[in-house]
């Protein structure tokens, strides 16, 4: 119920801050809770290794580690990005999905079930929230790019005593060539299990 509320409260900063400031200012007003929930969804992949949910960890680990990424190694790291419009869109696609889905698990373990509208929301909200959270992170590792080539912020050149070089530029690349197996792999994934869940719930 916390996590409810913590994801409640940064949706609230989001649209507090877009009608007052206008988007310039959303990063800049929600970095910490941003971060810090972003941050702790890690703990979701080693509790899927450990077994403490059935999420399989073919899709929870491209999930979390891409939002990672983006939160940390493209809007942390890159101020020039913070005030782009596309911040707005990608924060509050998060933000939707993870109240809906945070919320069915919540309910699920306090009562023992969910009411068919949110199990109906937790299944079917992805067909719209997937594709624009996950176009508004490609959309922002994109306009980093040019900050990241100007600045060589995380690259390393030879020589050094490692006899080893890391261009952060080019690894945005590797990054995109990722994707593009990912979005189908999940967005499938994601389709099969609300026929299967959605079908089940019906017949029951």
């Amino acid at each position: 119920m916390a996590g409810v509320l913590s994801l409640l409260r940064r949706f609230y900063l989001i649209a507090y801050n877009w009608i007052e400031s206008g988007h310039e200012q959303v990063y800049s007003n929600i970095e910490k809770p941003l971060l810090l929930a972003q941050s702790a969804a890690f703990l979701e992949i080693l509790h899927g290794v450990v077994g403490l949910v059935r999420s399989p960890i073919s899709a929870t680990l491209p999930q979390i580690s891409s939002r990672l990424y983006v939160v940390w190694g493209i809007l942390y790291s890159f101020p020039e990005v913070q005030t782009h419009p596309i911040v707005s869109s990608l924060v509050i696609s998060w933000s939707i999905t993870e109240i809906i889905r945070y919320s069915f698990f919540g309910t699920k373990e306090a009562f023992g079930s969910t009411p068919y509208w949110l199990l109906w929301l937790r299944y079917s909200t992805f067909l719209v929230l997937y594709p624009t959270g996950i176009s508004s992170e490609i959309a922002m590792i994109y306009n980093a790019l040019p900050y990241m080539k100007e600045s060589e912020k995380y690259s390393i050149r030879m020589p050094n005593k490692w006899n080893f070089s890391f261009d952060y530029f080019y690894f945005a690349f590797v990054v995109f060539a990722i994707y593009l197996p990912g979005i189908p792999h999940l967005y499938g994934y994601m389709l099969a299990q609300r026929k299967k869940t959605l079908s089940k719930s019906k017949k029951a």
